[in-house]
Formats: C-alpha cells, structure tokens, sequence
C-alpha cells in the first residue's frame, strides 16, 4: 500500500509520530525512521498494515519498507 501525507509529531503517551494521509486518515508507523520524524515533512511511504497492539491509542498501525521525503 503506498500513502501520501504530512509528518505530525504526537505529544501525548511519551511522543511518537504519526502520518496523516491527504484524506485525513492517521497512521502509526511501528518503524518510524529518523530520516522522517520531522514535524510537518510531506512524505510518500510504501507500508503494509501492522497487526500489534500499540500504547499510542492513534491511528493504525503500519510498518513503512520504502519512503520519499517531498519537502
């Protein structure tokens, strides 16, 4: 599956990071890579759904395999 959104930067539950879709769907990244936790990036990932159960209560989980950072 490959989404296109923005990075946000997730203050509740310790931080974490999420990527909201352009139509408004939320997603947790299980594997964030550090090349994307910057708030507000724009990103186009490759992911495939996650089956775990996450602290963060936000979003469904995903592993991402590829990305590209768009600014």
């Amino acid at each position: 599956m490959r989404i296109t959104g923005k990075v946000v930067y997730l203050s509740f539950e310790g931080g974490a990071y999420g990527i909201i879709d352009q139509h408004g769907k939320k997603y947790l990244p299980i594997n964030m890579p550090n090349q994307l936790k910057r708030d507000g990036a724009e990103v186009i990932c490759r992911v495939q759904p996650a089956d775990v159960e996450s602290m963060v209560m936000w979003g469904e989980p995903i592993y991402i395999y590829s990305f590209e950072t768009l600014r």
